[in-house]
């Protein structure tokens, strides 16, 4: 089986964490797959939301130890490799960001360190009751500076300064509070819970979903008068497209609209 498997149905496409004997961690090999994903879905006009899924017992628990372990054997003691891999989880991070599709992580289990930033570097997440949460390479001497960057865009300064120089977990119920995931339903509803959400966001009109998910992005960058002149020409163009006057014809006459 594929160390990432990709399912497609209904403009969904389903990606699923395939390492449950090594908790899905962010291998070499995992952050190759996901980052050819990543190249092919950026292009994809079919897929309108993309889910993200592990197997086995936890959803992702960061990276290889024993991969990094390894790198250390190089001459220079390591250096080069830990900086291309930092580098590779980077540009996974921010290309699920970058994706025109939202995508939305379905967690259970664990999701610590380069786990739980790819949560945060998600657009949405659900997550089963009994998740943890955490970004604790301190506990091992090493601070979760690059996970810190998505935790950090996502909850309290103060809980995630708390979280990182602590190593303790932060329960699903305490996530829904900061704002790190969704919502947190049992565990036997997780699968369906996330395919409704996904189905939803699915059913809108995709071309201003995309154009939106960009924006969002893009005015949280700027000052509160850039913010408002740069949404406003998003708005203008969203408004002089065909189906966007159709969205609204629709709506005003009371019917389903043609987005055919």
């Amino acid at each position: 089986m594929a160390l990432l498997e990709r399912t497609d149905a209904d403009g969904i496409a389903h990606l699923h964490m395939n390492a449950p004997e090594r908790l899905n961690a962010l291998s070499d090999e995992m952050l190759a797959a996901f980052q050819a994903q990543i190249d092919a879905l950026h292009d994809d006009r079919d897929t309108r939301v993309v889910v993200i899924s592990g197997a086995g017992k936890a959803f992702c628990a960061g990276h290889d130890l024993k991969q990094m372990q390894a790198g250390r054997q190089a001459e220079d003691g390591g250096k080069a490799y830990f900086a291309d891999l930092f580098t590779r989880c980077a540009s996974v991070m921010t290309g699920l960001t970058r994706l025109p599709q939202p995508v939305i992580a379905q967690v259970h289990g664990i999701a610590t360190a380069a786990g739980c930033q790819m949560v945060a570097s998600c657009d949405m997440a659900v997550a089963a009751e009994g998740t943890k949460f955490g970004v604790n390479g301190v506990n091992i001497g090493l601070f979760c500076s690059t996970p810190m960057v998505a935790l950090s865009r996502n909850i309290p300064r103060k809980r995630a300064f708390e979280m990182l120089t602590t190593g303790q977990f932060m329960s699903a119920e305490e996530a829904v509070e900061r704002g790190l995931i969704n919502r947190t339903v049992p565990a036997d509803q997780l699968q369906t819970n996330t395919a409704e959400l996904a189905q939803t966001v699915a059913t809108k009109l995709s071309a201003a979903v995309k154009i939106g998910k960009s924006a969002f992005y893009e005015q949280m960058q700027m000052d509160l008068d850039a913010a408002y002149a740069y949404t406003g020409q998003v708005m203008v163009e969203n408004m002089l497209w065909r189906d966007t006057e159709e969205g609204i014809s629709a709506f005003l006459e009371k019917r389903p609209p043609d987005w055919a």
